[in-house]
């Protein structure tokens, strides 16, 4: 896997949850000319990712890139807010009417963001690494919060374990498909 440069800065607009309703958790990543939102899905109302992009200084014409973890609509549902990005998922990128293969393991969309394949949920599932100031920071939806042992949804759960077990040798910041961010150590289930 590529080195990252720890030049990212990251911020969770969002955070998600699967009780209640259920709600991607969003987030937000510049790395250089690179404006990144990951997993623009479902939230109970738009403002909940355009108003704290606002309090950045971002409008959503200024996103570059968005990345799908996968394609349920709970990680999707919101990309069109973003009319200038280029959207990214497990095989292909796409702009406007462009469609352009490419294998997202290894892809680097800056010096300090870069995308795995992590199947498990899905088999198109992938994370997205990011090389930040407090280490490398994982968006993924390999876990849905930090005490999922499992995934009632997961197509593959040895392939989901394996991944865990990828993102848990590289993350020293994890944020999961639909909760808050943690810290891995000796309880995150694999």
């Amino acid at each position: 896997m590529t080195d990252l440069t720890p030049s990212a800065v990251q911020t969770v607009l969002h955070e998600g949850y699967g009780s209640a309703g259920v709600a991607s958790t969003v987030s937000y990543v510049e790395d250089g000319d690179v404006r990144l939102v990951i997993d623009p899905g479902m939230v109970r109302s738009r403002s909940l990712i355009l108003d704290p992009l606002s309090a950045l200084g971002v409008a959503p014409d200024h996103i570059t890139d968005v990345v799908f973890s996968h394609h349920h609509p709970d990680h999707t549902l919101n990309a069109a807010l973003f009319p200038n990005a280029r959207f990214h998922d497990h095989w292909a990128i796409y702009r406007d009417d462009q469609w352009t293969w490419r294998d997202a393991e290894g892809y680097q969309l800056s010096p300090g963001i870069t995308l795995i394949r992590t199947p498990g949920h899905t088999n198109e599932d992938i994370t997205t690494l990011v090389g930040t100031s407090d280490g490398v920071v994982a968006y993924t939806h390999v876990w849905n919060n930090a005490t999922s042992h499992g995934d009632r949804h997961a197509v593959d759960m040895d392939a989901l374990h394996a991944a865990r077990e990828r993102v848990l040798a590289v993350a020293d910041i994890i944020v999961p498909g639909h909760g808050p961010a943690f810290i891995p150590g000796p309880g995150t289930p694999s």
